[in-house]
């Protein structure tokens, strides 16, 4: 007996699929037999045809092979169709939708299980003793999130199924490598680097996915005095960094005043870090770019977590209010109120050594109160498949109230408080008006106020100090598909920014209130095209400043060229420009522990600052291996001398200048399923310019000249994550007092007499942490997860600045000031979500 399956549709491909219960009907009506089954276990199941004719012992055979289910015959009439419940093994191709390009290290993952692979260089994956009714779950940044069953996998022949994914809008700007340093932690084709907090791994000492202080394992990324409130991309300083949230511009990045980021990840989904070849609807930030946004898509399931850790606890929750209808709500506060942990206590003493914050001692006690707190919410509604309508709330908040008391008479000397806080509001509306035509309009208000208090009992003075941001913005992004392989973008922006500076002293009685506003319009247009091998993105931002009727050209590009599938050539470059600055017009401003203020350009003694950047690099990847160099030149002008926080004899002085840094960064990252290590190296020289000064040139305050950062993560066992890591660099620069003249004279005044600026560098700076972490389920949707972590393993002394003073018992001489680096630091968190 002979029988070709599916010989009834000789029309179609040999690919076409035929369901198994029309294939059975046609075998019993062929030969005269009885299938016996349950009609929910082939109910689902297709099947390709054979390509050549089958007698029946060859057709149940063949049915055995390609299908998870035993056919077996009792006799020569009957047949009996039985489901296989037993685990197996499947494989499986994962290829892009349109172009059948292979999606190397694509996520695959077991639904409710933490049994997960990638997808090797030819898109391969196996999946070994799997429960026959499993659901398989493959994802990869830029396309759709695809969900199949074991049992449509299976093959008894082990031949692995095609898997195509479907690339959303944001193929373009897809991924280059997903699993970049640890799970999480992604490589863009456009060279930026993303963040997927949802998906974030282990890093060395991080008990969390701290947003700001992740991005600094990046080559290029440092923070000269371990704040994240003070991160220097390619020798910038923190103020020329572009801090967006949810497209809301903010001004304050740090709690603990830059120990701990100030954004929650549980609700923040995506962070995305541009250093150069920025696309032309950004501005500002001619340092970089930190884009973070939250969920932007209606889930229609509830979700909620919380976490505790030694510094602060958290929660957040996802509620969806009806089919087009979501809100989400995160908070975060300090546990200060109730227990100083010895984590809290590394910190107060590291945020407060060097201001007028002061620890217990012979003379006087000391009273303290301490806390922050963050809270985010988001509206998300969607008024049909065309609109989408997203309103956004953040709030960042830190507070200090601090006394003195002589212990001499326990009369109170001193009470200070300090107040910092930044909050935003935005809205969004995403309209797709035709399959290729869209637009999105954006509109956000943004405040940050710093305001500190300084009673001294004994002269019955009082001291207050202000800073406030006051700033609207509005942006329309129009885009045009011209086809799949090319974009057009193209927007206009209008922002408004006010910014009041105010000191006032009670006795002897003073005060100054400054008060600026600047309105800046904006045009801007780019084309993004990606083919094959080759990416460009090339664009054009005009910035025009009513103010002072001035007009900034600022051309950007963007472009990748694969010569085969291991190697690549990248080219970036932009114009930018920063209307906002922050200066320090003394040390001891807002009690010395947050001594900066934002100040508007006035385009006379505090210009706007432009910057021009280039970079060339290669990109080599092969077997998991990822490789890349890239030379970088930048050039910033228009800073200021009180921007900088001079410790010299420039100090006092006021002029403007630019800073020129060249450098290489290099990188070398390996990821595998079981483990990932990573070596970066920067190599940066970074000089000042400042023309009315002696000498013009010299080294920059964040001169680091060579870093290293070097880190290996493991899976222990299943589940359980080790991280080890460290950070090596040289120590930055600082200046000495001439030896033998070390102060000087001026009228009544004493001051040090400062050696050549920057001439001396501190020791070099070492540190080590580590840190683990064990996720594990007391239910299949109730999932936990206890890190434990410690920054700064072997308790290394690592100095981060150092200055002079006049010593006030001795005015020829000058007291050293050295500032040291956090020392052994603990951390434990523990974190529940559903």
């Amino acid at each position: 007996m002979l029988i070709v399956i599916g010989n009834y549709s000789q029309a179609q491909q040999n690919t076409t699929k035929i369901p198994l219960s029309t294939i059975i009907k046609s075998i019993e009506k062929q030969f005269n037999i009885k299938f016996s089954y349950a009609v929910e276990d082939i109910a689902t199941i297709s099947i390709e045809k054979s390509a050549k004719e089958l007698n029946l012992q060859e057709t149940i055979a063949y049915l055995n092979s390609k299908v998870p289910l035993d056919f077996k015959a009792l006799n020569e009439r009957y047949i009996t169709i039985s489901k296989l419940n037993k685990n197996v093994a499947v494989c499986g191709v994962v290829l892009d939708e349109n172009s059948k390009a292979i999606l190397s290290s694509a996520s695959i993952r077991i639904k409710n299980s933490f049994e997960k692979t990638i997808a090797s260089s030819n898109g391969n994956f196996n999946l070994t003793n799997v429960s026959i009714d499993a659901t398989v779950i493959i994802s990869y940044l830029g396309y759709e999130t695809k969900e199949i069953l074991v049992k449509e996998l299976f093959s008894g022949d082990q031949n692995c199924k095609n898997i195509f994914l479907k690339p959303t809008k944001e193929e373009l700007n897809q991924v280059l490598i997903p699993v970049f340093l640890t799970s999480g932690l992604q490589k863009s084709i456009d060279g930026s680097t993303v963040l997927n907090t949802k998906k974030f791994g282990i890093l060395p000492g991080l008990t969390e996915p701290d947003i700001l202080q992740s991005i600094q394992t990046l080559p290029g990324v440092e923070s000269s005095n371990e704040s994240i409130a003070n991160i220097n991309v390619r020798g910038g300083t923190n103020d020329q960094n572009l801090m967006l949230w949810d497209n809301i511009k903010m001004y304050h990045s740090g709690h603990f005043f830059g120990l701990i980021s100030a954004y929650n990840p549980n609700l923040t989904n995506k962070v995305v870090v541009t250093k150069n070849g920025t696309s032309a609807e950004y501005s500002d930030g001619v340092s970089s770019t930190v884009n973070m946004s939250t969920n932007n898509e209606i889930r229609n399931k509830l979700a909620a977590g919380g976490g505790i850790n030694l510094i602060s606890a958290d929660a957040y929750i996802e509620i969806p209010l009806a089919k087009n209808l979501e809100i989400d709500l995160s908070v975060r506060h300090s546990i200060t109120d109730f227990v100083n942990t010895p984590t809290y206590t590394k910190y107060y003493k590291k945020s407060f050594q060097d201001s007028e914050i002061k620890l217990d001692n012979l003379e006087t006690n000391t009273d303290s109160d301490f806390n922050f707190y963050d809270y985010t919410a988001k509206i998300l509604f969607d008024l049909n498949d065309k609109h989408q309508f997203r309103a956004n709330l953040i709030g960042i908040t830190n507070a200090l109230n601090y006394a003195e008391t002589n212990n001499s008479d326990q009369n109170q000397s001193k009470a200070s408080s300090l107040s910092q806080k930044n909050i935003g509001y935005g809205g969004n509306w995403k309209a797709q008006w035709t399959n290729k035509f869209s637009s999105q309009l954006s509109t956000y208000f943004s405040r940050y106020n710093i305001d500190a208090t300084d009673y001294r009992v004994a002269t019955d003075q009082l001291l207050t100090e202000a800073n406030e941001v006051l700033e609207t913005g509005t942006k329309l992004n129009l885009y045009y598909d011209v086809n799949q392989n090319m974009k057009l973008l193209a927007g206009y922006q209008f922002t408004e920014t006010g910014m009041l500076n105010q000191t006032r002293v009670s006795s002897p009685f003073f005060s100054s209130t400054k008060k600026d506003v600047l309105l800046n319009h904006a045009a801007f247009a780019e084309t993004e095209y990606n083919k094959n091998k080759t990416y460009l993105r090339i664009g054009m931002r005009v910035n025009y400043f009513q103010k002072f009727e001035k007009v900034l050209f600022e051309p950007r590009i963007n472009f990748r060229q694969e010569f085969s599938n291991q190697l690549a050539l990248k080219i970036e470059g932009e114009f930018k420009n920063q209307t906002t600055t922050q200066i320090i017009d003394f040390e001891d401003d807002f009690l010395g522990v947050e001594k900066r203020r934002w100040q508007v350009v006035n385009n006379k003694d505090i210009p706007i600052a432009k910057s021009k950047q280039a970079s060339l690099g290669l990109e080599f990847q092969k077997n998991n291996w990822n490789a890349e160099v890239t030379g970088f030149y930048k050039i910033v002008d228009g800073i200021t001398a009180s921007n900088q926080g001079f410790y010299n004899n420039f100090q006092n002085l006021n002029a403007n200048g630019s800073y020129t840094d060249t450098g290489i960064e290099f990188l070398i990252n390996k990821t595998t399923t079981k483990y990932s290590t990573w070596l970066s190296y920067t190599f940066s020289n970074n000089n000042y310019e400042f023309e009315s000064f002696t000498p013009s040139t010299f080294p920059n305050n964040v001169d680091i000249r060579h870093s290293v950062t070097l880190g290996f993560n493991y899976e222990i066992v299943r589940n359980l994550k080790i991280s080890v890591g460290g950070i090596w660099h040289n120590g930055l620069p600082y200046t000495k007092p001439i030896e033998g003249d070390e102060t000087v004279q001026n009228g009544n005044r004493t001051f040090v007499n400062y050696d050549a600026p920057n001439s001396q560098n501190l020791n070099d700076f070492l540190r080590i942490d580590t840190s683990f972490s064990y996720n594990f389920n007391f239910t299949p949707k109730l999932k936990a997860s206890l890190r434990a972590g410690v920054i700064n393993l072997s308790n290394k002394k690592n100095y981060i600045n150092r200055y002079y003073k006049v010593d006030p018992d001795n005015t020829e001489k000058a007291i050293e000031v050295s500032n040291r680096s956090l020392a052994f630091t603990p951390n434990v968190s523990f974190r529940v979500n559903f």
